[in-house]
């Protein structure tokens, strides 16, 4: 398997518009698919392939410009998620939840602590993970005067042992306050159990996590003003941001295996014995299989673009907006999470029709699109999607803010 830190890269210069770190994501996903399904296959921690998004200046992508950061926007962020997603499911999903990660001091933190983290993330370049399953019984927190104690344990955490810091979120003890604070992943009381073994996904360090005494001064807590927390509608954005990274690295999937899939059919596929043209890029039920998979995945596409730019203008007004605003922009993402589902799993089956039996060999590794898209999205209902968005057609009735909504 070809190393990634032999593979040729020249970065010499940082990108500096949206066109430009497209392209520079473009590069990145090139070296990711040289050996993506040996990857796949091995599971083993994508340590280069992550000092590959940093170095190629991915990680910073949204970090402020004065601190070296691309200062770019989320939609941006959103397309290059596909982009290396198409290339690597796995690592679409891991730097999709480090830029959920790394704005999480803007969803939930005071202006103060948005400055310090920005500054400090973007400067050093971290990598964030997230402890944060909401499924799990609730980490225990203890307050113990100037510092909080953080216990117990998530089965999911991805990010875990590739990551430099890590988002952890309790309740605090005998209350029903909720509590989120970045700690160093190398933190006293913090073991990640690499215990992911997951048909798809294989390469995303989603593996639990022991939390046994870390200690976090209150400073840290996020949002909080002498142990008080100040609300914003604001801090309720976590979820349809993160369904939006969920969208797009399922969309880049399913891309990587519509563009995969004719590669191989032009070069590979053999038209039906009983057919009457040559080739079987002429043989008519496989132009119909692209032709309409190419459609669904446009259209799916040009919707999460548009959502992505409904929910720049809320991110642009953080300090202002309404619940009806959050709401409307939650039932957007809500169907274009559904659609996104249907057609990435649509897309990562029916190439098979096009490809013929002999693509179903483990070299080619086409079952890996299907794996990874099957595998996560799995991570909450879609009938609830459809059902936030049925009810706000009929009644009006805006989705309650949830860890899911």
């Amino acid at each position: 398997m070809t190393t990634i830190e032999n593979r040729n890269r020249n970065w010499t210069t940082r990108p500096e518009t949206p066109e430009q770190w497209l392209t520079r994501a473009s590069e990145v996903a090139a070296l990711l698919a040289v050996d993506a399904v040996e990857r796949d296959r091995a599971a083993e921690a994508p340590v280069e392939e992550v000092r590959l998004l940093k170095e190629s200046g991915l990680v910073t992508l949204l970090g402020p410009t004065e601190h070296g950061g691309g200062g770019q926007d989320w939609p941006t962020a959103y397309r290059v998620i596909r982009i290396i997603a198409g290339a690597d499911g796995s690592l679409g999903q891991l730097l999709g939840y480090h830029y959920l990660w790394f704005w999480a001091a803007r969803l939930v933190g005071t202006r103060e602590q948005i400055e310090q983290v920005e500054a400090a993330a973007t400067a050093q370049a971290w990598f964030f993970g997230g402890a944060v399953n909401p499924r799990d019984e609730d980490v225990v927190i203890i307050d113990e005067g100037d510092t909080l104690v953080f216990n117990g344990r998530k089965s999911f955490s991805t990010g875990s042992r590739v990551s430099d810091v890590t988002v952890l979120e309790g309740v605090l003890k005998g209350t029903e306050t909720h509590i989120f604070a970045i700690v160093p992943s190398d933190s006293t009381g913090l073991e990640f159990l690499d215990d992911w073994d997951n048909i798809g996904q294989r390469v995303t360090e989603s593996g639990g996590v022991r939390i046994d005494g870390v200690r976090v001064p209150w400073s840290d807590a996020a949002g909080f003003v002498d142990k008080q927390f100040q609300p914003r509608v604001y801090n309720t954005l976590n979820v349809p941001t993160i369904q939006l990274v969920f969208v797009n690295f399922y969309l880049g999937i399913a891309r990587g295996a519509l563009e995969t899939a004719a590669a191989y059919t032009r070069s590979n596929t053999r038209a039906w014995l009983h057919s009457t043209v040559d080739k079987a890029v002429d043989e008519p039920y496989i132009i119909d299989i692209y032709g309409d998979l190419t459609a669904k995945l446009w259209a799916a596409e040009a919707l999460a673009d548009a959502v992505a730019q409904e929910g720049q203008r809320i991110h642009d007004d953080a300090w202002n907006i309404t619940e009806q605003q959050r709401g409307d922009h939650e039932v957007r993402v809500a169907a274009v999470k559904a659609r996104a589902t249907e057609v990435s799993l649509e897309i990562t089956s029916t190439v098979f029709e096009a490809l013929g039996a002999r693509a179903t060999a483990s070299k080619y590794g086409f079952d890996r699109f299907w794996r990874n898209v099957r595998t996560h999205t799995l991570h909450d209902p879609v009938a609830y999607k459809r059902r936030e968005v049925g009810r706000w057609v009929l009644t009006g009735e805006l989705p309650q803010p949830t860890w899911y909504s």
